[in-house]
């Protein structure tokens, strides 16, 4: 072999006829198993390779692989083992110049079908596949260094290479994903363990894949997993694409999220358990890609995902109506869980996937979720949900509104206006999602995640009667111009949405729990002297609804809104520390505490509480009252000229639009009349408040309220319906003859007006007037007050 080498290297043009020779006579003797011949053959055609680097080698390498391409198509184990290890020999070695027409195809198919080796003997077997896998890892490593490096991209190759890995990956142990990428195979482990040895290929053929090729190296590990069916369970499958997101360059990390989602499409009417495996793995894709580039795919993402989720609910749905009531019922309960493990493994994708991004991307999703609720009347939801029903419509809103709050948890915005903007405010508080205690909870629960900025809401927890709530050290700041804007633009909105929520018939303990956090949490973010007093007028609102009872609601729901109001008195009570205000809530409740307990969270949601046979007949004191908290604010600077108006709360557009009942049957119209040539005295003496139950007490006795009704109706279908240039010209017709009314109504001036029939109290839900004289002048058709 010295001569040999010193010869070749010594003339470098005689290396085509020696590889020619030794070619011929190895091919000779694989034909007559002289396998010590052949041992000696490939040893000279090895080290002449090694030794040998001119351009004349060219010829000489086509020998050599000519000659390995015979050893591998033997079927001996020891020479197929022999002509792996001399190919990976050449692979390591760097060419001076690339070659344009040699090709690999021959490699690639003989070293996919040694890792399948199926030899009866298992050392044999191992040794075999182990020499397939690192042929398939010589050809990579020998093609991605070359020129001609895209060859081995081509889909056709890629199908042998990679399934063939994934075969021999399949029993790697698994290991959790959140720990961290999957550990790298030992030194030893490469060289016995066809898994470990796999895996390693796996991962270097994945680190060389550039834009181009990425989706040929990973299209072939779903037709893997599909043929084997290793989506139920998924574990292997999470393994692998853990090892792709952490092999790949993490700006490719999209391409593989894209090629996830296509394959859940194309899955789509498979099994719960196929899609939820599938969806499962892609919440491993994307608990990795978020710590890097997402690239372009966000929306796209939360679209597939949320369409998956409609389906989802659908198939839910159609199992529910479509199933015999028999021996099916087992079977239909089986698909429910089983969408439901479908349904959940999407909420945590869209979680995870929101948390991990900017604000500014995730205010944008936000808006997006929010666009495919379904709002009852109106048709501005982008979701499709023709085929659900009531019972999948609902479902649908459910399912959306958990994936918003796992967006929503951890958003931080510096401002109120920026984390609940009109455009997401106004379906989020719609009365179509009141329509269930739970959509409740999860408004309720999405409002806090944005509201609270200071990470109060754990010391809020549970409604409960607070000692001293400087205990808690809540953190607050003082309140931004922006925040206080936002309060008098959607205050009334957030005060209607509590108020209403209180009233609700299938309210369980964690409804007014949350309902008590949403006062809080306003009271701490959102609240400034002006606030503070809505809030009080609110809670006694609620105080009188329950004594009330217009709604007749049992009695667990009013002692539940009466303990409501306590918590959140006392905790107002030390927020804004006046100390007379604090002595009477203070009282009240050391009151109750003897007389009522029921009257109080810590009795009222504890089980087996007694509850009282009626609330009728209690003495004031063991409430709230408006005169007194208005005397201890007022000394403290506080203007409390509000309170003496009881809330109501306002009526908006989509109380009609909603299938519940309207909250206010009427529709109301206030005049502003200002009585500055009422002496003083006047107004204070034979005053009658006229409340919003006397007036529809009068309506009644009056025996008209059914035309009243029709004409409400009618004007409101008008204003809504007819053209601008109609309602514009009637409105002028009406001015002119209002501005004829008026001018009898000023020849009153002249004499002396008549004695006054009472006194009449104008209120509104935004501004409150005083009371003032009434003179009653009845005209054809005007009545004036």
């Amino acid at each position: 072999m010295e001569k040999l080498t010193f010869y070749a290297v010594s003339a470098p043009e005689k290396l085509d006829r020696i590889g020619s020779y030794l070619a011929e006579r190895l091919s000779r003797d694989v034909v007559r198993h002289r396998s010590g011949y052949v041992l000696i053959a490939m040893e000279a055609l090895d080290q002449l390779l090694m030794a040998c680097h001119s351009q004349s080698i060219k010829p000489f390498v086509e020998s050599f692989l000519h000659m390995v391409a015979k050893l591998l198509e033997s079927g001996e184990p020891k020479l197929q083992v022999l002509g792996t290890n001399s190919f990976v020999k050449f692979a390591n070695i760097e060419e001076d110049t690339p070659s344009y027409h040699r090709r690999y195809d021959f490699f690639v198919s003989r070293f996919s079908a040694m890792c399948h080796s199926c030899h009866s003997d298992p050392e044999t077997r191992t040794e075999i596949r182990i020499a397939g896998i690192r042929g398939i890892q010589g050809v990579v490593r020998k093609t991605v260094n070359d020129e001609l490096r895209a060859t081995i991209w081509e889909p056709q190759h890629m199908d042998k290479i990679v399934p063939s890995l994934l075969f021999n990956m399949q029993k790697t142990e698994e290991v959790d994903s959140r720990i961290g990428p999957p550990p790298s195979p030992s030194a030893a482990d490469k060289e016995e363990n066809p898994a470990a040895l796999a895996e390693n290929c796996f991962r270097e053929l994945l680190g060389r894949a550039t834009f181009g090729n990425m989706n040929n190296a990973v299209r072939p590990v779903f037709a893997h997993l599909d043929h084997h069916k290793l989506w139920d369970p998924n574990e292997f499958a999470a393994h692998c694409f853990k090892i792709i997101m952490y092999s790949i360059q993490a700006q490719y990390s999209h391409h593989v999220i894209q090629e996830i989602l296509g394959h859940l499409d194309a899955r789509k009417k498979d099994s719960p358990r196929v899609r939820a495996g599938i969806i499962q793995v892609l919440l491993e894709a994307v608990a990795i890609a978020a710590k890097g580039s997402i690239g372009p795919t966000v929306l796209e993402v939360f679209n597939t995902l949320l369409k998956h989720l409609r389906l989802s609910v659908e198939f839910e749905a159609n199992d529910l109506q479509g199933e015999p009531v028999g021996s099916a019922n087992l079977n239909t309960s089986t698909k429910d869980n089983d969408e439901k493990i479908v349904q959940n493994a999407i909420i945590q994708t869209i979680g995870f996937f929101g948390s991990n991004l900017p604000d500014y991307q995730r205010s944008e999703i936000m808006m997006f979720i929010m666009g495919k609720v379904p709002v009852f009347g109106t048709s501005t939801h982008t979701l499709d949900i023709s085929q659900l029903g009531d019972l999948g419509t609902r479902r649908i809103q459910i399912m959306l509104l958990r994936s918003l709050l796992m967006v929503t948890s951890g958003y931080k915005a510096k401002t109120i206006v920026t984390a609940l903007p009109g455009s997401f405010l106004d379906p989020l508080l719609s009365p179509s999602l009141m329509e269930d205690y739970e959509l409740r909870q999860l408004v309720l629960e999405v409002m806090h995640n944005l509201m609270d900025r200071h990470d109060n809401r754990a010391k809020l927890r549970g409604i409960r009667i607070i000692p001293d709530v400087a205990d808690l050290k809540i953190k607050r700041e003082k309140i931004c111009r922006q925040d206080a804007s936002f309060m008098k633009k959607n205050g009334q909105q957030l005060y209607r949405h509590i108020y209403l929520g209180c009233k609700e018939e299938d309210n369980v303990q964690k409804n007014y729990e949350l309902l008590y956090t949403s006062l809080a949490l306003i009271t701490i973010e959102l609240a400034n002297e002006e606030v503070v007093i809505d809030l009080i007028r609110l809670a006694i609102a609620l105080q009188d609804s329950a004594i009330i009872n217009e709604d007749s609601l049992p009695a667990f729901h009013r002692c539940g809104i009466m303990a409501l109001v306590a918590a959140y008195l006392n905790f107002v009570s030390q927020m804004i520390a006046v100390p007379a205000f604090c002595q009477h809530v203070s009282k009240v409740i050391e009151i109750r505490t003897m007389e009522a307990p029921y009257f109080l969270p810590e009795h009222i949601f504890r089980d087996k509480c007694m509850l009282p046979k009626s609330l009728e007949k209690h003495d004031k004191n063991l409430y709230f009252l408006t005169n007194k908290i208005a005397e201890s604010l007022g000394g403290s600077g506080y203007s409390v000229e509000k309170l003496s108006v009881p809330y109501v709360p306002q009526v908006t557009d989509e109380d009609r639009l909603s299938r519940r009942k309207s909250i206010v049957d009427t529709v109301s119209i206030q005049v502003d009349i200002l009585p500055s040539s009422v002496p003083s005295d006047d107004v204070v003496s034979n005053t009658e408040e006229i409340t919003f139950e006397a007036l529809k007490k009068a309506i009644d006795t009056s025996g008209t309220e059914e035309q009243e009704k029709e004409k409400r109706r009618l004007v409101i279908e008008k204003f809504q319906k007819a053209p601008f240039e109609e309602i514009a010209a009637q409105c002028e017709s009406k001015a002119n003859l209002l501005h004829d009314r008026l001018a009898q109504i000023l020849e009153l001036t002249i004499r002396p007006p008549p004695s006054p029939s009472g006194t009449l109290t104008i209120t509104s839900g935004h501004a409150q007037y005083q009371s003032v004289p009434v003179y009653e002048m009845k005209f054809p058709d005007l009545c004036v007050y």
